[in-house]
């Protein structure tokens, strides 16, 4: 009875990820294509507008930081 309850608390355990890495990375790659295009004023961007999502607005403010830094050194 103690393995079956091991295995199922692993299952759990293992079957629960954090996600907030990929979250960031989308609102990274959001931001920064939305910095670079509106600074270069090449057009307007699509993105995902999670913004209840602490980790994507992380990411898009940074994003969009380098995104428009590279647009005016580039």
């Amino acid at each position: 009875m103690k393995n079956v309850f091991m295995g199922f608390a692993i299952l759990l355990l293992t079957s629960c990820s954090d996600n907030s890495d990929a979250r960031y990375d989308s609102g990274y790659s959001d931001g920064y294509a939305t910095g670079y295009n509106t600074t270069c004023e090449i057009r307007a961007t699509l993105i995902a507008g999670d913004w209840d999502d602490e980790h994507y607005s992380r990411g898009y403010r940074e994003g969009y930081a380098s995104g428009s830094y590279d647009c005016k050194n580039k």
